[in-house]
């Protein structure tokens, strides 16, 4: 019996040491320079593919694909985890209705993503984007059939070229289908079919503005793919625009060979990565894509040895820069176009009326994140990043939301308020917490008529989350302010929330909360108190008997 034990402690033994090994090797492959070089690497394949089609705009799919280009068109929101096997679903908080228009306007559009799991593309491109492409074209199609039946094709337009797009759109060649890349087992494919019509109703249930969609596409959209395997003849390359459809061509960047490659060249010996802008937040040191791209000749050719230090230098030195900026600090402001100002109705979001979001703007909201501020339709209500928030003019009052304070130039008491939130992953209720401060911060400046600015760190979580609570409960269906009568009156329902954050998204096309704090949200509206107002309450009570 005790030799027994004994080898079996010897065989435990054993396989922990080689666990640990492996876990060695790993740490020792997945260093900062091995990450951004791989990087780099990759880069090259999409500037070449990105060169077959110069016309079509390149966008990244957040956050992983952001690092493998420095002339990014823009970026969208697919989640790999709304393509999982049997967790298949279309989240109306991650619409990307912009990517579609943009697509429309030009022609079609290049999005660029990576994955780490040894696939040739990540469940984001060959399952989440095309279950949208296909719930978009159903709702498009369902969109303009209403519009004829209902008559409300204007006689004015029977003769004009929009007339004959809602045509094209009606007949058979308007394509409906799902399409999935050939390695989708047929079963997966006839089980996601299956919620296909369920979700299309989901979209359209949500007041999303299916009709400046409808008005920018011409072709049904579908998806292609492209990875390091595909084989391109570069002499018969077609031209997007003789496809009977519009093309949202996924590049996913890696190679699905083995995670970690060991490479050589004449001055440095490196391993490859593949997907390695992935999980950021565990090699980057503080780097970020923009910083990355501003200084990547001189971070590859530092080698391995000096990669760290640089990183550390560059980053402090960014820190600094930005500390110091306030003066000249670029200010680009992304308002709704004229048309829009005053359309900010939540009961009616899908409106009739043509969209064009972009006209050049998307290039600057892409390029100069940190200073872009959205306006939410003709509420008098904005969000933005806390960089822009230190230098914006055309504001009366703002809500700060981030752990950073900063000077601006409103120092009153009343039109300034700091509520520093953190995330749920960080703390489970400290929106929920300082949501009632918010709101009543926001009705007190909003009844006078003032225009309030809500930022955040980023100005696509917190900042997100409270303007959607502030809106819900403070304004009408209608989108008017009405001092929280419309919300005293409404039993909120996850549903309504959720019509209120697609209007949101309307205008602020980055957003993206995080479903954590959203649910904090909800327990805001529907009367939920965090457990620390509950002890507050429960305190005060015992004093009260005492």
């Amino acid at each position: 019996m005790l030799a027994d034990h004994t080898a079996t402690s010897m065989d435990c033994e054993g396989k922990i040491s080689i666990y640990r090994a492996v876990r060695t090797i790993k740490r020792r492959d997945n260093t900062l320079y091995n990450a951004l070089r791989s990087i780099y690497e990759d880069s090259i394949f999409v500037g070449e593919i990105s060169q077959l089609w110069p016309d079509l705009p390149l966008l990244s799919n957040l956050r992983c694909g952001l690092w493998y280009s420095s002339k990014f068109y823009a970026t969208c929101y697919f989640k790999s985890t709304d393509g999982h096997t049997n967790n298949w679903s279309f989240n109306t908080s991650r619409l990307n209705l912009h990517v579609a228009q943009l697509a429309g306007q030009k022609g079609g559009c290049i999005i660029v993503d990576s994955t780490r799991k040894g696939k040739r593309f990540p469940d984001s491109m060959s399952k989440t984007i095309p279950i949208w492409t296909c719930v978009l074209n159903r709702s498009i199609l369902n969109h303009i059939s209403k519009m004829r039946d209902c008559g409300t094709i204007m006689q004015e337009e029977a003769d004009s070229s929009k007339h004959a797009e809602y045509t094209r759109m009606l007949s058979h060649n308007w394509d409906c289908s799902l399409h999935l890349p050939l390695w989708v087992p047929e079963t997966e494919k006839a089980a996601i079919e299956e919620r296909i019509d369920g979700w299309t109703k989901q979209l359209e249930d949500s007041g999303a503005d299916i009709a400046s969609v409808a008005s920018c596409l011409k072709k049904p959209l579908r998806p292609l793919w492209i990875s390091q395997k595909t084989v391109i003849w570069l002499n018969e390359v077609p031209d997007h625009d003789s496809w009977d459809f519009t093309p949202i061509i996924l590049v996913s960047t890696s190679p699905s060979s083995s995670i970690y490659q060991h490479r050589t060249t004449s001055e440095f010996s490196w391993s490859y990565i593949a997907g390695a802008g992935d999980d950021e937040e565990s090699w980057a040191r503080g780097l970020s894509p923009s910083l990355f791209w501003k200084h990547a000749f001189d971070l590859i050719s530092s080698g391995p040895d000096l990669c760290n230090q640089k990183v550390a230098d560059i980053v402090e030195k960014d820190r600094v820069y930005r500390a110091q900026r306030g003066q000249n600090a670029p200010q680009v402001t992304l308002k709704p176009l004229e048309r829009l100002d005053n359309m900010a109705d939540f009961s009616q979001v899908d409106s009739s009326s043509s969209l064009d979001l972009f006209n050049g703007n998307i290039t600057l909201m892409s390029c100069n994140k940190d200073h872009t501020m959205f306006w939410l339709g003709s509420t008098n209500l904005a969000l933005g990043t806390t960089q822009l928030a230190a230098h914006i003019s055309d504001v009366d009052c703002i809500l700060n939301c981030d752990q950073e304070s900063f000077h601006t130039h409103i120092q009153d008491s009343k039109t300034y308020l700091q509520l520093p939130m953190l995330s749920s992953k960080l703390d489970r209720f400290s929106i929920l917490s300082n949501l009632p401060v918010a709101v009543s911060f926001a009705k007190s400046n909003l009844g006078k008529g003032n225009r309030l600015l809500v930022c955040c760190h980023n100005g696509e979580d917190i900042s997100v989350c409270v303007c959607l609570a502030i809106l819900t409960s403070l304004f009408s269906d209608a989108g008017t302010f009405d001092d929280g009568e419309s919300y005293r009156n409404t039993r909120i329902t996850k549903w309504e929330m959720r019509r209120r954050l697609v209007f949101i998204c309307k205008f602020a096309v980055s957003a993206r909360p995080s479903r954590g704090n959203l649910k904090q949200v909800f327990a805001f509206l529907t009367g939920q108190r965090s457990p620390s107002s509950r002890s507050h309450c429960r305190n005060a009570n015992q004093e009260e008997c005492c």
